[in-house]
């Protein structure tokens, strides 16, 4: 059974270009310094989950045609990555059933406050239909069949959740990693992980720490994700790369085991 990550955003909270912004990374005309706010596909099969709905979404889920969407996986409560939500309503009418929802308690908690009219008694007629299931990082679970094991990591002092599916493990908005997540992390075939710049910076790893942790785990391969127009062109930093390791791109398909 093919199983297949797509790159639906690559970009930061602001995205890139950055509105506003003349730098030579933002005015690029290479398409692959075009970065919408960061999310991820997930395709075993037939079934199609989403990693973060942000405000993008429905942008991203256009470029995709996919018509069945199985569920949306949470990985944190930042509006970059929850702010899209509202459009799964498309999904309930397409598959004629509620959206489930994959989220800690803390990230359902932020989901009931921005999408207020979605929880309220008084249900409006057309919006979005949300099932919420439960999540943690100790406890694998399942989306429709395909297993997923959460991977907790600390974006400054807030816990995130990675996840790992099958061989490939899925990181954002990180920057640092426990040593007892680290291990849920051995043998991958692919891992994405957040590269934000390459000066320091408080919640994101540099491309040179997370560099540090690939050296570390040891994937087959590895794509960076989470990008700043502060990191450079597509074409330079690719250039700077180790062997293995790829700046992903928004639309970028990688399959894995």
């Amino acid at each position: 059974m093919e199983k297949k990550l797509t790159f639906l955003g690559t970009g930061t909270s602001q995205g890139v270009p950055v509105i506003g912004c003349q730098c030579a990374v933002c005015k690029s005309v290479d398409p692959r310094d075009n970065r919408l706010r960061t999310s991820a596909l997930i395709s075993v099969g037939d079934k199609h989950i989403v990693i973060d709905t942000g405000p993008d979404f429905r942008q991203q889920m256009l470029r995709t045609g996919i018509r069945d969407l199985q569920g949306v996986v949470f990985t944190h409560a930042h509006k970059d990555h929850i702010a899209g939500l509202d459009d799964v309503r498309a999904f309930n009418f397409l598959n004629k059933r509620a959206m489930d929802i994959y989220a800690t308690p803390d990230v359902q908690d932020a989901l009931k406050r921005e999408f207020h009219y979605v929880f309220s008694d008084f249900k409006y007629p057309g919006i979005p239909q949300l099932n919420l299931q439960s999540i943690n990082k100790d406890s694998p679970f399942d989306v429709n069949g395909v297993g997923f094991i959460p991977i907790e990591v600390m974006h400054y002092k807030l816990p995130v959740l990675g996840f790992r599916v099958s061989d490939m493990a899925y990181i954002t908005d990180a920057n640092y990693i426990a040593p007892e997540e680290m291990e849920k992390l051995e043998g991958l075939d692919v891992l994405v992980l957040n590269a934000l710049r390459k000066e320091k910076h408080i919640s994101h790893f540099t491309l040179d720490e997370a560099i540090e942790v690939i050296e570390k785990l040891k994937p087959k391969r590895a794509y960076l994700t989470h990008i700043s127009h502060l990191m450079g062109k597509h074409a330079d930093v690719a250039r700077e790369l180790p062997d293995g390791v790829f700046l992903a791109e928004d639309g970028l398909e990688v399959g894995f085991s």
